[in-house]
């Protein structure tokens, strides 16, 4: 149909992008089980009752590192525009949203969370994985899927 805007693939991109930080959440953390790191995201909201609860909190464990994926994926697909008109290159783009999500999840949003708090200040190594990890696993498919669906625009 002549001007018919398809419709964004968001829900794949939600997919995608909550996959890929899923795995690479568990790959660096192979130390510990798999079901600890859901039931480490789970704790954001119920408190150390997480690392008891079982099955049931490695769902929600689950449920909310899909749903914070989601709404970061989401919002700067939906801030895309904004990003190329003003840096224009998609690998820097990438970058600052990985960055951007992981400024907001460390300053932002952890602090007001349930989680176990460090015993230790964070090293500038650990905060350039994590910011690193971020820029691969939601900025990039926000930037491939984004800029694939506003140039057909």
């Amino acid at each position: 149909m002549p001007g018919h805007k398809k419709n964004p693939p968001l829900l794949l991109l939600c997919l995608i992008a909550g996959t890929l930080d899923a795995v690479a959440a568990i790959l660096m953390s192979l130390k510990y089980p798999v079901a600890s790191v859901f039931q480490y995201i789970a704790s954001g909201w119920f408190g150390p009752a997480a690392f008891k609860g079982g099955a049931m909190m490695v769902i929600w464990g689950i449920v909310f590192h899909y749903f914070i994926a989601s709404f970061y994926s989401i919002l700067f697909f939906c801030l895309y525009p904004a990003f190329r008109r003003f840096i224009g290159n998609k690998f820097v783009i990438a970058i600052v949203i990985g960055v951007l999500i992981w400024a907001i999840m460390e300053f932002l949003v952890l602090p007001f969370t349930d989680i176990p708090r460090r015993t230790s200040p964070e090293s500038i190594s650990s905060m350039l994985i994590g910011a690193g990890v971020l820029c691969i696993t939601l900025g990039a498919p926000i930037v491939i899927f984004a800029d694939r669906y506003y140039r057909r625009s």
